[in-house]
Order: structure tokens, then sequence, then C-alpha cells
């Protein structure tokens, strides 16, 4: 479910602890006791002062967007190319160009999603800076130019709609020391992430963000995001400062569903197990890449994995477009359904999400599920599709 079961498909325990609580209602426009003790554990759990409570990643970022430009007084935005922070106009920039209206690789341009439909307005585009991933000479030059004008930098740690591409661990360092040397927020999208590692990507590359998003996985399924900060930020919030008003901010069942996910089902014991497993999945298809000569790579960090039927690794959108070969993507995509197996999301840019209720056994059959499915498109003469016909 593009990363929001980490709890696994209709997890037992969390149906059983909903199903109880339904009978309380399911909405009371007013804010319960499990909001509270919510609240508690996202601000221990990922070390921030205080938490404001949505449905959708899509209004975690916007909040975030908000905050940064209410902290700093300003009004751009530096975001990367081919990363995706849910479908509100200020960051459908730069999503999934059509590189041939995308500019220099080292100097993107804010390519608007829709292009060249007046989908989202130029005017804006013109307040999103692109910049390509994992390039630390083009940030650099990049905030060389704009720095003093960006209110926030905002990046997916690990970049996961062009499969898995995770920042380097000094690429994310140099983000950090950048917003603090422009005066710039540090915004880490970690609807994805916090499903990933206890403590989200912060745990993983030693990088402290300003202001977080949470979502997917932290609901257990059920529709809950937060966006995490210091006191000083999140008190910017109010009616005639930064608006965040929802009927269904903080909605009970949801609240309670990411309280009994934390506590009970995404521990560090659990996760540690997710990762275990998805790192036996990445081998096993290793393995068969190599004994049957397929033009393709595994990447896999913590409990996420692809694999990318390219020779050449991935780490920009770029790289991701021109470099691995769709067709074939297609042929082995549908012949592990085929073979009952969905290998990933039935889309390109995803990824496979290892959960908690996975089991050696799934692993193992997906692995023979892939023996069958790889030898079948090694005989293949397939038909190189581009990136736009895959999508």
């Amino acid at each position: 479910a593009f990363g929001a079961l980490v709890v696994g498909h209709a997890n037992p325990i969390l149906i059983e602890k909903v199903k109880q609580k339904l009978d309380d209602g399911s909405i009371y426009g007013h804010e319960t006791e499990y909001s509270y003790k919510l609240s508690e554990i996202l601000t221990r759990r990922y070390g921030y002062d205080m938490v404001r409570f949505s449905s959708t990643g899509l209004e975690a970022t916007l909040l975030a967007i908000r905050l940064a430009r209410a902290a700093t007084g300003r009004s751009k935005i530096l975001k990367f190319e081919g990363h995706y922070h849910g479908s509100h106009e200020l960051l459908m920039v730069g999503v999934k160009p059509d590189i041939r209206h995308a500019g220099h690789p080292k100097r993107p341009r804010s390519v608007p999603s829709g292009y060249p439909y007046n989908v989202v307005p130029k005017e804006v585009a013109e307040n999103v800076v692109v910049a390509p991933w994992n390039d630390a000479e083009a940030v650099e030059e990049i905030m060389r130019a704009h720095g003093n004008e960006i209110a926030a930098i905002i990046l997916e740690p690990v970049a996961m709609n062009m499969g898995v591409v995770p920042g380097k661990k000094d690429f994310i360092a140099l983000l950090r020391k950048l917003a603090d040397e422009y005066n710039s927020m540090l915004i880490f999208d970690e609807v994805k992430t916090s499903g990933m590692w206890y403590r989200g990507a912060q745990e993983y590359f030693g990088v402290r963000a300003d202001i977080i998003a949470v979502a997917k996985a932290i609901g257990g399924g059920f529709p809950l995001s937060a966006v995490l900060s210091s006191r000083d930020v999140m008190e910017l919030v109010g009616p005639r400062r930064v608006p965040h008003g929802g009927t269904f901010n903080a909605n009970p069942l949801a609240v309670y569903a990411a309280y009994v996910t934390l506590t009970e089902l995404l521990t560090e014991p659990n996760l540690a197990y997710t990762h275990k497993l998805s790192e036996e999945l990445a081998k096993g298809y290793r393995d068969l890449i190599e004994d049957k000569k397929i033009d393709a790579h595994v990447v896999q960090i913590a409990n996420k994995g692809t694999v990318y039927f390219a020779k050449e690794e991935i780490n920009t959108w770029r790289d991701f477009v021109t470099k691995v070969n769709w067709g074939i993507w297609y042929v082995w995509t549908l012949g592990m359904v085929l073979n009952g197996v969905i290998p990933q999301p039935m889309a390109v840019d995803e990824q496979w999400t290892v959960s908690i209720m996975h089991t050696k056994e799934d692993i193992q059959r997906t692995i023979e599920a892939a023996d069958k499915v790889l030898g079948e498109v090694r005989g293949k003469l397939v038909e190189k599709l581009t990136v736009e016909e895959a999508i």
C-alpha cells in the first residue's frame, strides 16, 4: 500500500482494538486523551517539542512549508528533481519532469506538474528552485545564487518516487550545513521513511532537520500525518498567523490506531525484523540476477528496496529516466503477478515494503517466483520503453 502498511495487511492486533474503539464514535470535533498520549509518543520518539496532526502527507508537507516561510520571512523553496511531496501546488514542481523540458542537469528548470498545461501556475513555480539529487557541487552553487531567498530546503532523505535512491550521507550532512549557513529551514519529508527506522531517517543519517513531516506507516493504514518541530516554530500556528484547521485533523480513530501502531507494532525489534527479511529478499534477487546474467541491480535499505533493470547505478531522476529498461520491468512485474507475487506497487517509480507480518516463507516464495520469471526474462527480446510510456 505504497509504504503505508508496515504493520501488515489487516493486522489482527490493530484491527481488533480499532473495532472496539468504534463504539465510542468516529469523530467528536474535540481532542481526545489519545491525542495527548500520541503527541507525547511522537515528540519523544523523534526528539521535538511540539506536534500538529492532519490526515495526509500532502497536508503535512504543506504545513511544513508554511511554517518555514513564516519563520524565515522568505518565499522560495529548494526541492530536488524527482522528489514528490504531495499534490499541492507549492511543491508540484520538478516532480516527474520530462527531461526534454527540464534544462541542464546541474541547474534544472522549475518545471510545473502538468506542463505545458496550466495545472500549476508559473507564478507558483517561480518560487521553487529545483536541484539535482546527490550532487553536492550543484547544490552548493545553487545555494550561492539563491540561498538568501530560500525559506526551506525540503527533501525525501531516501528518494522513493524513482525507486529507492538514498541520499548519500555526506550529501545529507551538507544540506544541514547549507541550511545553517543561509539561515534556511531544513525539512525532512518522512512520509515514507518514518516507517523504516524507529526514529526515522534522522536515526540513519545522523542529521537533524528543523521540521519533519511523518505519515503513512505511523497510522497503521489509517489516515494520519503529523508535523514536528521546535516550540518557537510550532507556536507560529494560529488563526491570524499560520493557519492549520481541518475537521478531520487528529481524527480519534486514526489517532488511536497510530497510538496502538507505535506502542505495540512498530517497535524497534519489529522494525529490525523487517530489515532482516528485506536484506534476505535483496540477497535472493541479487543471487538470481548474477546467476542468470541479467542487466539489473538491486537497491535495498531498511525494509524497502527495488530491482532496477539497468547496469549503471541510479543516483538521480535523470538516471532513473534514461538508464532503466522499462520494457523488461513490465515483463518482470506482470510475470511475478502471474506467479502469485506482487513484487511492489504497480508503478515503475515505487518499491517493495517488507511488513512486520511477512515471514521467511513469504520471502522464499517471492524468490522462487523470481527465479522462474527472471529465467523467462533472460530469453526475451523486449522493446525498451521510455519512462513516459511506462508511467
